[in-house]
């Protein structure tokens, strides 16, 4: 997360009444309801992992053993395991 300063974005006014209860301390705002984003929405970490998992089960069924595939990946074998039974439902 990237946090922004307050003075660079709120009035000075808004900043004086928050500095009332929290003054130099961290302060998170939510998101707005209905604008909530799930884990590696942003960062596209969530696509890349999807992708990576496909080429793991794509491989695996051209023949590659899981253990050929955890060395391959860095993944422990069970790891590699999970994947593959996620995947067979989504492929």
């Amino acid at each position: 997360m990237k946090y922004i300063k307050a003075q660079d974005i709120l009035p000075d006014e808004l900043i004086k009444i928050l500095q009332e209860y929290v003054d130099g301390d961290y302060l998170y705002i939510p998101r707005k309801d209905g604008e909530k984003r799930t884990w590696g929405e942003k960062s596209g970490a969530r696509r890349l992992l999807r992708e990576r998992n496909q080429e793991i089960y794509k491989k695996y069924k051209k023949g590659k053993t899981a253990e050929e595939l955890a060395l391959e990946y860095y993944l422990s074998e069970q790891s590699i395991r999970r994947i593959l039974s996620q995947m067979k439902y989504y492929v």
